[in-house]
């Protein structure tokens, strides 16, 4: 049975129906959404573990309290990682927590 897993990053103006897409190999279905911002990213979260997903990423974009919601929205319903950046290039060099928290 194949993995799902998603990946999800946040940056200004995305809209997680808009911008998502997925991969699909043999063993891996990955979907990678983008959110505006972490209340976006928590209902992305829970609608991702409805479909299936047992695995979430977060992109570096996420500080520690970013993530922290993640996990509390998912509970144990999915494994939360994360890509960790002290501030991130895309988010002019600030974490999450700074711009979203």
């Amino acid at each position: 049975m194949a993995l799902k897993a998603a990946f999800i990053f946040v940056a200004p103006k995305a809209d997680a129906t808009k911008h998502r897409a997925t991969v699909e190999t043999p063993e891996v279905t990955l979907i990678s959404v983008g959110v505006e911002d972490y209340a976006a990213a928590e209902a992305a979260a829970k609608a991702l573990v409805d479909e299936g997903v047992a695995a979430i990423e977060l992109c570096g974009g996420f500080g520690v309290e970013g993530t922290a919601r993640i996990k509390r929205a998912v509970g144990d319903r999915a494994a939360i990682g994360v890509v960790r950046f002290d501030g991130h290039p895309g988010l002019g060099n600030q974490s999450g927590d700074a711009l979203f928290g």
